[in-house]
């Protein structure tokens, strides 16, 4: 299938935007203008049915932890394959302390990723 979920940060983060024109597969985007109970319904179809690869870019804009719990319960998925990138740029010491902790979790568990702020790495990974 190869069809990538791209999870994550939002609130204005432009890693999407710089991501799509890269990938060479298909993806979802679950960013919308107006989140409703319709589009966490048409979220979670995508995420456990019909994508295979379940990225997570995380970047200081998040306001919330949940993308950090979904990346986490990915590792966690038969047939899925979780990429992560966390992008330090804006996290304070304690805050990357922690999120070290839990690439250290997401590897341990399968994941492929990595922190640092190279999307065109990023797309490579996903693309092969």
């Amino acid at each position: 299938m190869n069809r990538i979920f791209l999870g994550g940060t939002c609130n204005e983060s432009i890693w999407r935007e710089e991501l799509m024109p890269l990938l060479r597969l298909d993806y979802f985007n679950p960013v919308v203008d107006d989140w409703t109970e319709d589009c966490v319904a048409i979220e979670n179809d995508e995420k456990y049915n019909k994508c295979d690869i379940l990225l997570f870019v995380i970047t200081s804009k998040m306001t919330g932890v949940y993308s950090i719990a979904e990346m986490v319960e990915s590792c966690f998925l038969k047939d899925k394959m979780t990429v992560y990138n966390i992008i330090p740029d804006g996290f304070n010491e304690g805050q990357l302390r922690s999120l070290k902790a839990t690439v250290g979790i997401l590897d341990r568990n399968g994941a492929l990723g990595f922190i640092g702020n190279d999307i065109p790495r990023l797309a490579n990974i996903l693309n092969h």
